[in-house]
């Protein structure tokens, strides 16, 4: 292999990280004609596909997949080598991804970007915002943040939040046309607003009271995708919602909404950033820790 290929190797991994060539073109800086280039030529050397292409996306074929499965891990650690220089010389800096649930970005990351930034200017975030459990390693990400019932196995968490809790809530509205539910199975004769997730997984409602858990799969009319639109329909009568506490505080005190069965909902444990505990912190990672980060929570290994 030659320096030609190495290259190739780097365009072809960002092609498969951004979903297309446009995207890899963006990212890297360079013409997206130079990006097919790239990658055809990559194909010809191996004699194999490695990507499969129609009008729509541009996807790994499955040679595709077993390459960047190999070269993953030495094209990052030459990025993180390049980075690590860049932090040595001076303040904090280079790229830095981290993946985190929505609701993640929304409460504890986005509000606070603008002092972040004015203390660090030279790093360069990538929130990869979803509700995917994406493996960091596999995905190229330097960090995630999860809940920590929700953690990986063999990772250094730090806490970035005090404990949540949720809440089962309804709009006056809704009450004035349906008892109050006074135990969980009651539950199973109301209307519920349901969660779903990428992949057609529906959350159900995770219940405990003195020890004694339940997990209700509730039932209803309708399923949204995010926190904010459950909560909304909620507001407006549609059903019985689960949703975290904080979300709905001001409408807890307004009486928008009332909360029922709250004796059956406790708090669990909140967010962590995490890592792969076998990578050196580069001074990027230690400074978003650092910002984002409880600071009364040590380090603990999940």
């Amino acid at each position: 292999m030659n320096r030609a290929h190495l290259s190739q190797l780097v365009v072809f991994a960002a092609v498969v990280r951004c979903g297309g060539f446009r995207g890899a073109a963006a990212e890297l800086g360079i013409a997206p004609s130079a990006v097919s280039h790239a990658v055809s030529s990559l194909e010809e050397w191996l004699g194999v596909r490695l990507l499969a292409r129609t009008t729509r996306n541009t996807r790994p074929t499955d040679e595709g997949t077993r390459l960047l499965a190999r070269v993953s891990g030495p094209l990052k650690d030459i990025e993180m080598g390049f980075a690590e220089l860049i932090d040595r010389a001076g303040a904090p800096a280079g790229p830095l991804r981290v993946t985190m649930p929505l609701l993640a970005a929304e409460e504890l990351i986005v509000p606070r970007l603008a002092e972040f930034f004015a203390r660090y200017p030279n790093i360069e975030l990538d929130v990869r915002a979803n509700d995917l459990f994406e493996d960091i390693v596999e995905s190229g990400c330097d960090a995630g943040i999860r809940l920590g019932e929700h953690l990986e196995r063999d990772m250094i968490a730090v806490r970035a939040s005090g404990p949540r809790r949720g809440v089962i809530v309804g709009a006056p509205a809704y009450f004035a046309q349906h008892p109050k539910p006074g135990h969980p199975r009651d539950l199973m004769r109301h209307r519920c607003i349901r969660r779903g997730f990428p992949g057609g997984q529906v959350y159900r409602w995770e219940l405990e009271k003195d020890g004694q858990r339940l997990v209700v799969d509730v039932a209803g009319p309708l399923v949204l995708p995010r926190q904010e639109l459950v909560r909304q329909a909620a507001r407006d009568g549609l059903g019985l919602a689960f949703v975290f506490a904080r979300g709905v505080e001001d409408d807890l005190r307004s009486g928008r909404l009332v909360s029922v069965l709250d004796d059956w909902c406790q708090p669990f444990e909140g967010f962590y950033i995490y890592y792969p505990s076998r990578r050196q912190m580069r001074p990027a990672l230690r400074a978003f820790i650092d910002f984002f980060g409880d600071p009364s929570g040590a380090e603990v290994r999940a």
